[in-house]
């Protein structure tokens, strides 16, 4: 077993606890926090982000997972994330056993993966996205860094999502659609055209929100 600690104390962070801890690959020893939350399903709080040097030397780490959510605050991630890669700390992408990854899966560094998801054959998936409980993306699609693809989405075939995107509970994708960087698309939504511009998009169809 490998040690790994959880940077984040969250709902999120609970969830990627909860799957580390089925995992024989790994030994999760427990979380950083800004401010100490207690036990975090009964791993113990290390200390708060800003000594994560200190905590990789103390406890000769390895490896570490984002356990901070998108929907919390993207730009503070990317900030976190971007003097975590400055330290001998590696951020693995970590994917739950209760998914299904087909052959001919490529998923980038800090990428999560979380129960229930099925991903199937020819998709590409870039670094530090979130795939969250229960979604599905089928062939062939690829999928940028810093993307966020919520609970129950449903990714048809040979669509291309770029970075920073977030795709709310729910939300339906038709088969082929391009969709920029920098968009968000509200809960429950179908998108049935490309989306080419950054900004928000909601309903059946998705539109842009004025």
């Amino acid at each position: 077993m490998k040690d790994i600690i959880i940077i984040g104390g969250g709902g999120h962070a609970k969830v990627i606890a909860a799957m580390l801890k089925k995992d024989p690959k790994w030994n999760p020893i427990g979380y950083t926090e800004m401010d100490d939350k207690g036990e975090l399903l009964g791993l113990p709080y290390l200390g708060n982000d800003i000594i994560i040097t200190s905590l990789i030397k103390e406890y000769k780490l390895s490896y570490g997972v984002i356990g901070i959510g998108q929907l919390r605050n993207i730009v503070s991630r990317k900030e976190l994330i971007t003097s975590i890669e400055e330290t001998d700390l590696s951020l693995p992408p970590i994917i739950s056993k209760h998914a299904i990854i087909n052959e001919d899966v490529r998923i980038g560094d800090g990428t999560v993966v979380m129960d229930g998801v099925i991903i199937q054959p020819g998709v590409r998936i870039g670094k530090y996205s979130i795939i969250n409980t229960g979604a599905t993306i089928d062939h062939d699609c690829e999928i940028g860094d810093f993307v966020h693809i919520a609970p129950g989405v449903n990714v048809s075939g040979g669509i291309f999502v770029g970075d920073n995107v977030l795709i709310g509970v729910g939300t339906k994708i038709i088969e082929g659609i391009h969709i920029i960087g920098d968009v968000i698309i509200a809960a429950g939504s179908v998108v049935k055209k490309d989306i080419l511009r950054a900004g928000t998009y909601a309903g059946v169809p998705a539109r842009m929100l004025k």
